[in-house]
């Protein structure tokens, strides 16, 4: 059983990991490189980079797998020293879940429903979407999901060394 749970962990940190930096490359260079583009590429770009992230490794490996390999690693630890480390991270890699289905997604899907830039009011579809906000609550995200990661790799720290003891 430990060496499920020391892979589950090593999963979750590594997925964690993962959707931590998906974020993150939105934060700080995605959305700002759109952000100088006239309104016909930001439609479009946005459009075709949220289609192409909606894929089964995406979806399994890192969005939802973060949260189940976080909540396995936590049910095969509960009487284990980093069982506090891997909890906190389990909800608060649930709240980045809650604020992308809740805020991220439907702005993301309100975009791609205004339809093709090339025959659209892009300027108005742009403005609708409220780039602002979506990169708030991206930051949260951001936040929240490397918060998640670093506790994660704390309870690994605490895994092995309690391994190495005798």
């Amino acid at each position: 059983m430990s060496g499920l749970r020391v892979a589950s962990l090593l999963a979750a940190t590594m997925a964690t990991g993962l959707m931590a930096g998906i974020y993150g490359i939105y934060s700080n260079a995605f959305m700002p490189g759109l952000a100088k583009t006239d309104d016909k590429t930001f439609v479009g770009a946005f459009q075709a980079v949220d289609r192409a992230i909606l894929n089964p490794l995406f979806l399994l490996l890192g969005f939802l797998g973060a949260l189940v390999f976080t909540l396995l690693a936590g049910l095969l630890s509960l009487k284990e020293k980093p069982l506090p480390w891997i909890a906190v991270a389990f909800v608060l890699y649930l709240v980045t879940m809650i604020i992308t289905i809740a805020v991220n997604v439907p702005m993301n899907d309100a975009l791609k429903a205004a339809g093709d830039p090339a025959t659209i009011d892009v300027a108005a579809a742009r403005a609708a979407f409220d780039e602002g906000k979506w990169q708030a609550f991206n930051l949260v995200r951001v936040v929240l999901s490397t918060i998640a990661f670093g506790l994660l790799g704390w309870a690994l720290y605490l895994t092995g060394k309690s391994a190495a003891q005798p």
